[in-house]
């Protein structure tokens, strides 16, 4: 049995373009098999000899074998690198997204310290504060610090409060009936 070469291998095997050997099929100077390729005899018989001695049909059957291979190795590196693509990219737009979310929080966060506080003060400060934040007594002249609820008032002398020395005693409890009948006392 002779050896079916495709329309590529015969004409690389005599040097001639495809549409040149289409021209022959579609002439009915050349027949291909049921698999679309061509046995070796009706190129033969067609084309004589191949001017390239040095390549027989076998040779040149496995230099197509090898290509074939070779072609397929390629589609899977090429596969092979779209899922990587694909997982980069991926990779990117999840990063993505926590540095928008970390930016979002930043920002957040600087606003809140570029927000006016009227009342607060720094750790660093060591002057009391003379502004709204200190009212002034007219009587006695001197300055006391208001505390603002945010930072610890400076510890001052222990001020007793001082309870009036007139008290009115207590009345004693009297029940829901003696209201009515008893007088006020």
């Amino acid at each position: 049995m002779m050896k079916a070469l495709s329309v590529i291998e015969l004409a690389n095997l005599y040097g001639m373009n495809r549409q040149s050997i289409y021209k022959r099929i579609n002439k009915g100077d050349l027949s291909k098999n049921s698999d679309g390729k061509i046995d070796f005899s009706e190129a033969l018989r067609v084309f004589g000899e191949p001017s390239n001695k040095n390549k027989d049909v076998t040779t040149l059957q496995s230099a197509t074998v090898q290509k074939e291979t070779e072609v397929d190795m390629l589609k899977q590196q090429v596969d092979m690198l779209k899922k990587q693509l694909e997982l980069a990219h991926d990779r990117e737009i999840f990063q993505r997204e926590q540095l928008e979310a970390k930016d979002n929080q930043i920002d957040a966060i600087q606003r809140l310290l570029e927000a006016p506080k009227p009342h607060m003060t720094t750790f660093t400060d060591q002057k009391p504060v003379k502004s709204s934040m200190a009212k002034t007594d007219p009587e006695q002249g001197t300055i006391e610090p208001k505390h603002d609820g945010l930072t610890t008032p400076e510890q001052t002398e222990n001020h007793r409060i001082s309870v009036p020395e007139h008290v009115e005693p207590e009345q004693p409890k009297r029940g829901w009936l003696s209201r009515f009948f008893l007088p006020n006392g």
